[in-house]
C-alpha cells in the first residue's frame, strides 16, 4: 500500500480579543484633503523590497481619519486605529508632527 502525505500543512492560529487589546497600529502620513467635516484624508508611504528582484518599491495608501482639529493640506500627522466612525473612517488623528 502507498501512503499519501500532504505536501503542505496548515497552521491555525487563534487570537483572542484580550491579546489584541492595546495593540493598535500607528502610522505617519501627510494630509492630502480636508474638505470633509471632522475627517481628513491621509497618505501613508511605505517602502518594501520586491520578493524576487530585491528592488525597493514604495507604496502609497490613503486612509480616512477622524479629527476634531483643523489640519491643512501638507501637514504631517500621526494616525492610530480606532473604532469605526463611519463606513470608511476607522482611524483617528493623534498628533501633528513638527
Amino acid at each position: 500500500m502507498i501512503e499519501y502525505k500532504p505536501f503542505y500543512v496548515f497552521k491555525i492560529v487563534i487570537k483572542t480579543m484580550t491579546e489584541r487589546k492595546g495593540k493598535k497600529r500607528e502610522l505617519k502620513g501627510v494630509v492630502v484633503s480636508n474638505k470633509m467635516q471632522n475627517t481628513v484624508r491621509v497618505r501613508v508611504e511605505t517602502s518594501q523590497a520586491h520578493p524576487v528582484y530585491r528592488k525597493v518599491v514604495s507604496k502609497r495608501k490613503i486612509y480616512f481619519a477622524h479629527t476634531e482639529k483643523k489640519h491643512d493640506i501638507g501637514d504631517k500627522v500621526i494616525i492610530r486605529e480606532s473604532k469605526p466612525y463611519s463606513k470608511k473612517v476607522r482611524w483617528i488623528v493623534i498628533d501633528k508632527e513638527e
